[in-house]
């Protein structure tokens, strides 16, 4: 058995190591023969002693041998419970954290890997909006498993009226009267047509109960994620929530529904059979209810460890989804660097890993249902053996022989039955763990002021305060991006922030449209801290972003201007196209408005995308205007006209602008110079520009010799005219 035990174990419990291997094979071959001199006639021990007291087998010694035989193939399962235990807990020590190859990637596995168990009360909570549809289907399925009971029985009682009919009759010639068979064989027909019946209103009752349960539990699961704070998905790959989102929820709705009505069906056909066959044969019954019971009890001793292997090689598939979507996403990145080849085997590496839990964990179902299978065979066997012998003896009839029989075999598929749904029961387990790992958080809890308080626009002066404010990102707590820096936005006015790459300028940004919380500090809006304001209000009414790379949806022009505001009229949208100068463009297009962008605004050029946005945050008429380098990635011709459109809708509005090019905040009324999270120099554009051992001159002085004139003013034709006359003196 060794030879056998040896692979089996490193493959089914990951024990990679001989120093792990060697111990589980020594341990199995140790508590093979211990409980195999003391323990291995215990289990089934009353069982026998009922089979003598009857008096049954007692003048049949094969019969003997065979229940013994019975008894020693279902008394080795103590010592592979410990087996599976050693191995467990030798395995919780040396459980492998999956990360990815990719570089600073966000590992989905870690620690034991597995999640806290769904409770009573989250799964009540989950189907009690659905619990008529549940009921119903689970009273058709009560009707299939009493109607699947009730035809072997008339079955038998069919095939006893004939055998005594044909006793009766004298003459062998004489034809079979079926006119006393004809109740009987009606009531068989009924039965036969309740069972189909019932089984309609089944799975008709458990489909409409899944798909609206389903997209139930799909909305409330994308509602909740959207609510969740920007650090969260700082730490979490979008395609591994998208993995959660669309296969863990099929997964959960398509086992759930076959655990559910099947295993009702399953475990109320094995008990009534079991009260079927004990009024035939209570001696049988015993031996067949002795092998259930150690079907029952592997499932019991395997649970445990493939709802462990079942969560993992879910992770690790979220993980290979959230790697390939990251690809996908930035398909035109991957394509310029020709890292096809690179990505591809990054994901290969993912997936062979998500493949090798997945083949443990079907090693792990293969050797349960095995094992079953094994058990369940000697069901057949037993009734054939045990049967053949109460008919010789005419402790039992023929026709009871065959009722028992069908009986027996619908009980023997009842219990394989068991094993499916026993695998089925751990994926719904592990999907709705993954599930509810996410609904547990509250999206608020970080907003410890948070309130549905709102400032009138007509009392909204705009002004902005930073007090003292630190700040790191979640996924970098170590490194300070801003350190007790106080800033001022006027309100009405223009304020611009520059400084070099990393100074903490996006940052600050973030923080006003209250994307992140710092973690001293305040942020206030005239006044009143931003935490104890409607974050909603915040962001739909008082604040419009334009962002350096605007990103637009795969949808119409209309509908992504419309998305800023969507109740906005027709009038209102083509009123913000044409302040965002975007107008002209648009209505040359052959569908107008009705244009469609593609993916990401694959087909607009970077202009056009970005005065789109403008047009999409200038329709709710925002009194707070945030340009986060609006015009940094755009060349000259399109960095004119959206500096055009800019200067449009700045006016009477608290603008504040993250600069790239200084050249677009010559006018703005402040400026703030940041450095390794600091503010170090604030001024205007003039008063700054003098100083000359200030950041901002080297600022400027650096973007003059990569582009020179560009800090300068346009040079006008007189002048260029008077400059050739000093040249050649006349």
């Amino acid at each position: 058995m060794s030879p056998f035990i040896w692979p089996l174990t490193k493959i089914v419990f990951n024990c990679q190591s001989p120093s792990i291997s060697k111990p589980i094979v020594g341990f199995f071959t140790f508590e093979t023969i211990r409980f195999g001199s003391f323990r291995c006639f215990s289990f089934l021990s009353r069982y026998h002693l009922a089979f003598v007291r009857t008096g049954a087998f007692a003048k049949n010694d094969k019969a003997t041998k065979f229940l013994k035989t019975i008894q020693i193939s279902a008394f080795s399962l103590p010592f592979v419970a410990r087996l599976l235990r050693h191995a467990k807990c030798q395995q919780q020590q040396s459980v492998p954290v999956l990360k990815t190859n990719r570089q600073n990637a966000i590992p989905t596995v870690s620690g034991n890997g597995t999640p806290t168990a769904p409770t009573l009360a989250e799964l009540w909570e989950i189907i009690r909006p659905y619990l008529g549809w549940l009921l119903l289907s689970l009273i058709a399925s009560a009707v299939v498993a009493y109607m699947n009971i009730r035809i072997p029985v008339l079955l038998g009682q069919l095939v006893n009226q004939i055998v005594a009919h044909l006793r009766d009759v004298r003459p062998l010639s004489a034809a079979l009267d079926f006119r006393a068979l004809r109740p009987l064989a009606l009531r068989l027909l009924v039965a036969q047509l309740g069972q189909a019946f019932a089984t309609f209103i089944c799975i008709t009752a458990l489909f409409w109960m899944g798909e609206r349960m389903s997209a139930d539990l799909r909305t409330q699961l994308f509602s909740h994620l959207l609510r969740f704070p920007m650090h969260f998905f700082d730490t979490h790959r979008s395609g591994e929530l998208g993995d959660c989102l669309n296969n863990d929820v099929q997964e959960f709705k398509s086992s759930f529904k076959l655990c559910a009505v099947q295993g009702l069906r399953t475990l109320a056909q094995t008990v009534g059979c079991a009260v079927s066959l004990w009024s035939v044969s209570p001696q049988m019954t015993l031996l067949t209810l002795g092998v259930v019971h150690s079907v029952i009890l592997v499932g019991a001793l395997f649970g445990s460890l493939l709802r462990r292997l079942s969560f993992q090689s879910q992770s690790q598939s979220a993980l290979a989804a959230g790697m390939s979507g990251e690809a996908l996403q930035n398909i035109r990145t991957v394509k310029v660097f020709a890292m096809e080849e690179a990505e591809t085997e990054l994901y290969r590496k993912e997936v062979r890993t998500a493949c090798s839990l997945g083949e443990r964990l079907g090693v792990g179902i293969g050797l349960f249902q095995a094992l079953s299978n094994f058990f369940l065979n000697g069901i057949v066997l037993g009734v054939l053996y045990g049967g053949g012998q109460l008919v010789a003896e005419q402790q039992l009839s023929a026709g009871d022989l065959m009722s028992f029989m069908a009986t027996a075999q619908i009980i023997q598929r009842s219990v394989s039955q068991f094993s499916l749904i026993f695998g089925n029961g751990i994926k719904a387990w592990t999907s709705c763990a993954r599930i509810l790992q996410f609904l547990r958080i509250d999206p608020n809890c970080h907003n410890h002021l948070s309130s549905n308080e709102q400032i009138p626009r007509h009392s909204l002066i705009g002004d902005i305060h930073l007090h003292n404010i630190c700040f790191s990102y979640p996924t970098r707590p170590e490194k300070a991006v801003l350190n007790g820096i106080d800033l001022h936005f006027a309100g009405g006015q223009t304020t611009a922030i520059c400084g070099p790459s990393g100074a903490g300028k996006s940052t600050i940004a973030a923080l006003v449209e209250r994307l992140y919380e710092p973690q001293n500090g305040k942020v206030t809006l005239d006044g009143r801290d931003i935490r104890s304001l409607d974050p909603l209000w915040l962001r739909q009414k008082a604040i419009g972003v334009i962002s350096q790379e605007p990103i637009l949806f795969s949808t119409s022009i209309r509908e992504n201007i419309r998305y800023g505001r969507p109740n906005a009229t027709e009038e209102e949208i083509r009123s913000a196209a044409e302040l965002a100068n975007a107008a002209e463009f648009i209505e040359n297009f052959a569908n107008g408005y009705d244009t469609l962008v593609g993916e990401r605004g694959a087909t607009l050029s970077g202009g056009q995308k970005q005065r789109i946005a403008i047009a999409r945050a200038l329709i709710k008429d925002p009194p707070i205007l945030i340009l986060d380098e609006a015009t940094s990635a755009l060349d000259a011709e399109s960095e004119r006209a959206v500096q055009l459109a800019l200067g449009r809708v700045m006016r009477d509005r608290t603008v504040i602008i993250i600069a790239h090019r200084l050249s677009t905040i010559r006018n703005a009324d402040q400026i703030y110079v940041l450095k390794n999270g600091q503010m170090v120099e604030k001024g205007t554009h003039d008063q700054l520009v003098r100083n000359r051992r200030g950041v901002y001159h080297s600022l400027v002085s650096e973007q003059r010799q990569k582009s020179p004139g560009e800090d300068e003013p346009p040079k006008t034709k007189a002048g260029s005219i008077e400059k050739i006359r000093r040249i050649f003196n006349f």
